[in-house]
Order: C-alpha cells, then structure tokens, then sequence
C-alpha cells in the first residue's frame, strides 16, 4: 500500500512539473527591438527602451505574469537572433510576410501600416521622378519594403534609381534632409513621425501592398505564442490600448 501510494505521488510531481507553465514568476522573456523604429519601439534620453511596443509587452507581461527583458538589436539580425534563441520574442513593429512566417510563428495582428516615400517638405518630386534614373532612395535595411523595391521595382520593373540602405529608418531622414539622398520609403507611422520633427513631407504610397504588425516567437514555443495572444486580446479590450494609440499614434 505505501509503494503504491509513493508512485501515485510521484506520478502527480511528474504531472505538475510537466503541466506548469514555462514563462511564469521568474523567467525573463527577452524581446529584441529596433532601438530607432519610432513610435513603436526606440531607446530615449535616459537609454531606456520606450514607445508603443515597449509599454504593449510590458502590460501584457504584467498581466500574464512573466517577466519580459527588451534588448536592442540590428535589424537585419533580428529573425536569426530569435531562431538561434539569444532572444525569445520580437515585439518591434514586425510586419506579417509570407517569407517571415515560414520562419517564425505570428501572434495575432495589432496594427494595419502602409509603406510611402518621403521627400524634404520643399521637393517637386513626385513618386514616379523619385524612382527615376540617378536618383537615390534611402531604404532601412532587412525590412520588407526594401525587398519589395528590390524584387518589384528594380528587378521586375527595371527602374535605374540607386537604392541606398540605411540601419534604421530616423538614419535615412536625417541623409535625406541633407541632400544625399532623395526620398526614403519606410513604413508611415514613422514617416509620421519625422514629419512631425523634421523638414520632410509624406509623398504618397508607391505601389506596395499594406502589411499587418504582429509579435514573433520560435515556430516551436507555443505556449509563449498562446500566452501573447491572449494578452494581446486582453490589451486590445483594455482601456489601456485606447490610451496607447493615443499616446503614440503620429
């Protein structure tokens, strides 16, 4: 009797260790972020990771109960930091493709963006002399409009312009303002954004379709993908996702 109660005990041990959740208490998820892709994700004054993104996660860590981490990072690098498990999410205004996805899972969508060009606010560019012959379109670097200028406007279209790459897309308006570039395409909340600190005019869309954000995890982790999407539908049904659009919205 008492060898059989041992192993019932130890049968349930078993089951909970087994059945309890992975992120919870003291498990820090990382999440890599842009540090200059404002207003979703930047690092501020105080070097501290900030914007819609950043207080996004930081409430749904709270409500779920884990810890989250943002640890800044290139662009370019951020898929295969996140399959090669330096970090364990990405939360950094990531747009849903169909390359990405057969890479990493996708939570839910959270945000509808297109992708314009932008020129300083005294240019008579339009978008069709912006893709012309010697002119120079600024482009961040592994985003998905730099590979939808690529593939449809350079290689399907034949177009002469030269496509310079930028780390980020704040790098590209500040060239731009210059004068050594002449228009940058990047997604409009932060073109919004750089309207709204420096010389610089949204153009118009250039032809792009329109691309949803979501966060990303490991195709394998799905319980930390079952647990952002149910925090990201909490956060949507909260009063305090009116007050982020709010706050950050350009």
């Amino acid at each position: 009797m008492v060898r059989k109660l041992t192993a019932l005990v130890l049968l349930v041990l078993v089951a909970l260790i087994f059945n309890s959740p992975i992120y919870a208490g003291e498990q820090v998820v990382i999440n890599g972020i842009d540090p200059n892709f404002p207003p979703f994700t930047f690092v501020n004054e105080k070097g501290e990771a900030s914007g819609f993104d950043i207080e996004a996660v930081n409430w749904i860590a709270k409500e779920m109960g884990f810890k989250v981490k943002h640890k800044p990072m290139d662009w370019d690098s951020i898929i295969p930091s996140l399959k090669s498990g330096k970090i364990d999410m990405i939360a950094s205004g990531l747009s849903i493709t169909e390359e990405r996805a057969k890479q990493v899972a996708f939570t839910i969508p959270y945000w509808e963006i297109q992708q314009v060009l932008v020129v300083r606010k005294d240019s008579n560019l339009t978008v069709e002399d912006a893709f012309s012959e010697g002119k120079k379109v600024g482009v961040q670097r592994g985003t998905s409009e730099a590979k939808w200028i690529e593939e449809n406007l350079i290689k399907k279209q034949g177009k002469k312009f030269k496509l310079v790459y930028y780390d980020s897309a704040p790098l590209a308006i500040e060239d731009l303002v210059i004068g050594r570039i002449d228009a940058a395409a990047m997604d409009d909340a932060p073109a919004k954004d750089a309207v709204r600190k420096k010389p610089v005019k949204i153009l118009g869309t250039f032809g792009m379709p329109s691309e949803k954000f979501a966060y990303a995890v490991r195709k394998d982790d799905k319980e930390l993908l079952n647990i952002l999407n149910e925090g990201l539908k909490k956060l949507m049904k909260s009063p305090k996702w009116q007050e982020l659009v709010k706050k950050y919205k350009p």
